[in-house]
């Protein structure tokens, strides 16, 4: 090596050494990308035949591969340039930057790919999602938590290379204990989301997709990040809650074992409609829906009011959006059927004043039957 470099030096003495440095690395970039071309078309062919990871992982890491090769190839310029004291440096040490840059760009690609697809498999649009929910979870939190972890390691890693970083580091180290309380004290809101989120990824209160009720407002969790929580309402707003929000807070969880629910529907008639009657009509409503489950349906008598008692109807649905969407149903056929068949069991107030003919109370004959009184 040093033989070639003398022998090098040696044919290009007539020439200037910035013109000659400027050469060498112009000639390391271009060799570099040729070499890139080259190896991405070998490793495109050695895994046609692999599976998606590995396919996925030269695919994608056609950035981090050229930037790889063209660091060993300038790192070898630098070498052979004729360059001064300083210079040489600098190029060295942003050299060794780009290589710590190369090895967390390709850590956090090869994460990212087998965590999507390790997902592949589990479908959330099935009718049954609840595993998949599960491990869908699971991966989205685990991976932005080793994420954020690469990403701070490589700064750090970089930060490192400088002498000056290098020497707070050891201040730091020499009286880590107020240094501990100070940057725990600064840190703690972030530190406290991401114990949370590893709280949440191994106890999973929530889960993407679950159906929640979360400060008096319903809607789906759409996202998890190592940070906060994304859930999307029923009319399309976002609702964003911090992660620590679901493990100091109460709130509901429609889907916590399955998607199954039951859906309640109260309606008030008058005593004088029999009861099985409704229920006869509600079994058939039901019956003849297309969003029940075909587990639950009951008619129950659950109040009795002054003038009116209370009847609790219950079905059951695959999923929070049939059951709001079956309840409806039941409402809207059942009110119709009641106003057809049963209109004098609607809610009335009743009175002892004699009625005209169109059902109105006579102040005329009110008045007659006070003053005979």
């Amino acid at each position: 090596m040093n033989q070639f470099i003398a022998e090098f030096r040696q044919y290009t003495d007539w020439l200037p050494n910035w013109m000659v440095s400027l050469g060498v690395f112009a000639a390391a970039i271009a060799v570099g990308l040729g070499i890139h071309r080259l190896a991405f078309r070998i490793l495109t062919r050695l895994v046609e035949n692999k599976d998606l990871f590995w396919r996925s992982l030269v695919s994608r890491g056609t950035r981090p591969l050229r930037l790889a090769i063209l660091t060993a190839t300038l790192s070898f310029a630098a070498t052979v340039a004729p360059l001064a004291a300083r210079p040489a440096e600098i190029i060295r040490h942003l050299l060794l930057i780009a290589f710590i840059l190369v090895v967390g760009w390709s850590a956090k690609a090869a994460l990212h790919i087998w965590t999507t697809v390790y997902l592949r498999r589990f479908k959330l649009d099935a009718e049954d999602n609840l595993l998949a929910r599960t491990h869908v979870t699971q991966s989205r939190i685990a991976e932005r938590i080793a994420g954020a972890m690469i990403i701070v390691l490589t700064i750090a890693a970089m930060l490192m290379t400088f002498p000056a970083v290098q020497q707070y580091g050891v201040s730091v180290l020499a009286s880590a204990g107020v240094a501990g309380i100070v940057l725990g004290l600064a840190l703690q809101p972030m530190l406290k989301n991401i114990f949370a989120g590893i709280q949440l990824a191994i106890t999973q209160p929530i889960r993407i997709d679950d159906a929640l009720i979360v400060e008096g407002e319903w809607g789906n969790v759409e996202e998890i990040t190592s940070t906060y929580v994304v859930v999307k309402l029923w009319d399309w707003r976002r609702m964003i809650l911090p992660l620590s929000y679901f493990i100091e807070n109460p709130f509901q969880n429609w889907t916590r074992e399955s998607s199954a629910l039951i859906g309640t529907v109260m309606i008030y008639l008058d005593y004088s409609i029999p009861v099985s009657v409704v229920r006869s009509k509600v079994e058939e409503i039901v019956a003849a829906s297309k969003l029940w489950d075909r587990r639950v349906v009951a008619v129950q008598v659950t109040d009795f009011r002054e003038s009116v008692m209370e009847i609790r109807i219950l079905a059951s649905a695959s999923s929070a959006p049939k059951v709001f969407d079956i309840r409806c149903e039941v409402r809207e056929k059942l009110i119709e059927f009641v106003q057809r068949e049963y209109p004098q069991a609607l809610p009335k107030v009743r009175t002892d004043r004699p009625l005209d003919g169109n059902g109105v109370a006579s102040v005329h004959a009110a008045h007659q039957a006070a003053l005979q009184s």
